[in-house]
């Protein structure tokens, strides 16, 4: 649902369950944190990690960020993010990262609203 609302992708339901699983199973890959409403999951988001030579730390990214849509504009992901902050003081890591859509504005504000700014690289992929 998420991949095709906000990328028009249709993800394949196999590989997407093992990817999950993987995750769970392998805690160095990352983690995931979720919101609940009345028993049921309405908010996610998986941090990964990436090492700096240059600052001899962890930057952690926040990926796959969905609320869903009934959730919205209720502070969930602010709840998410301050929890990601929480967790990170613990540890080794320097900063948080995140990929948005260029067109997704609301997002956009949002991680702004938050203390988030536009970073100066560009992302590529092959």
């Amino acid at each position: 649902m998420m991949a095709f609302e906000t990328e028009q992708k249709k993800l394949d339901e196999a590989t997407l369950t093992k990817g999950v699983a993987s995750l769970l199973e392998d805690k160095s890959k990352g983690f995931y944190l979720v919101a609940e409403q009345a028993g049921k999951v309405v908010a996610s988001l998986m941090v990964t990690t990436e090492w700096s030579d240059w600052r001899n730390s962890t930057f952690w990214w926040i990926q796959s960020v969905y609320v869903i849509p009934e959730a919205r504009r209720q502070g969930l992901y602010s709840a998410l993010y301050n929890q990601v902050k929480k967790l990170a003081k613990a540890q080794e890591v320097c900063g948080f990262r995140l990929y948005v859509e260029k067109e997704n504005k609301v997002a956009q504000r949002t991680y702004e609203s938050l203390g988030m700014g536009e970073s100066h690289y560009l992302m590529f992929e092959e």
